[in-house]
């Protein structure tokens, strides 16, 4: 935005607030007593007040994988930041349900909800045109769409299994990232931030070998397309929120009780809710400049303090189990 020296900016920002985006004109300021004008340009856009109470341009987020969980999450800490967003899933009604509770939340909120299978590039598509059609430009794009697939041995999972999880989890944040980079670049700036999870570094646990190997795939492919993108106007980063209590992963338990409460003593030491961890991805997305970028939230030393106190400092998440 350009302003002429002395323009009284906080009325601009009161008057701006909620409006959509319109072409960019003119205004003229008369400069001292002379009659000569001078034009400076002046493109209204929507203001969100940050955490910090300053006025900023608003951001619009597209999310996929965004009914529950995670997703979900995201989708309530970027509104309560101001940014408008975009909600999707593979089911209509779940994405009807979600976008009700949001708007219902945040009633003067700018948000969307479209059913999106990232199987299908189609419907990837129809999601960024959807936003595009809404609100003239798209700042981040959050691939979270994912599924867990069976907690179970490989020789133990029925041929084909793979499919549906590499479709969704790696084949669906690639066609995802190729049409919002294709976009992106078309309008000049952006962020694409990808979801990790159980197998991003490396690491192995029995029973996820297909969703392991689904997140270290894109774990390489994130930092490729950050590595091409190098000299380009876009971010690229990726996300790895650690271990949060969510259906994807407690879903593999429910036929298993007695397996359940075996592991629920790690996930009490290591795991974290939902409401914890969303507001502050969300935050340092907003905040982040560079590509690039891991945004974890666990670490380490984190987890070792966390074994270290398990004996003195109980945790109990799953109240409702």
């Amino acid at each position: 935005m350009h302003l002429a020296r002395g323009f009284p900016s906080a009325i601009l920002a009161r008057d701006v607030i909620g409006a959509q985006c319109t072409p960019c004109f003119t205004v003229q300021f008369a400069m001292g007593r002379a009659k000569t004008c001078r034009s400076y340009p002046l493109r209204f856009t929507s203001l969100r007040k940050s955490t910090s109470g300053r006025l900023e341009p608003m951001k619009h987020v597209i999310l996929t994988g965004a009914t529950r969980g995670i997703g979900f999450g995201l989708a309530q800490s970027f509104l309560e930041r101001g940014c408008a967003v975009a909600i999707s899933g593979r089911d209509p009604a779940s994405v009807g349900e979600a976008l009700r509770r949001l708007k219902a939340q945040f009633p003067e909120a700018q948000v969307l909800g479209q059913a999106c299978d990232v199987r299908q590039v189609g419907q990837i598509q129809a999601l960024w045109d959807a936003a595009m059609q809404a609100w003239g430009t798209i700042d981040l794009w959050v691939n979270n769409a994912g599924i867990s697939g069976a907690d179970a041995m490989i020789w133990d999972l029925p041929l084909g299994a793979a499919d549906d999880i590499i479709d969704t989890n790696l084949l669906g944040t690639i066609a995802a990232c190729q049409i919002a980079v294709k976009g992106l670049l078309a309008q000049g700036h952006g962020a694409i931030y990808n979801m990790q999870g159980m197998g991003s570094d490396g690491r192995m646990h029995n029973g996820l070998a297909l969703y392991g190997t689904s997140k270290y795939a894109i774990s390489y492919f994130t930092r490729a397309l950050a590595k091409e993108l190098k000299d380009q106007p876009i971010l690229i980063g990726s996300l790895q929120p650690g271990m949060v209590i969510t259906d994807l992963l407690t879903e593999p338990y429910r036929d298993r009780p007695e397996e359940f409460e075996r592991v629920k003593r790690i996930f009490n030491i290591i795991g974290e809710r939902v409401e914890t961890v969303t507001p502050w991805l969300a935050e340092r997305m907003l905040a982040n400049t560079r590509s690039g970028v891991a945004i974890s939230f666990s670490s380490r030393w984190k987890l070792m303090w966390r074994f270290m106190t398990a004996p003195f400092v109980k945790r109990e998440l799953f109240e409702d189990n």
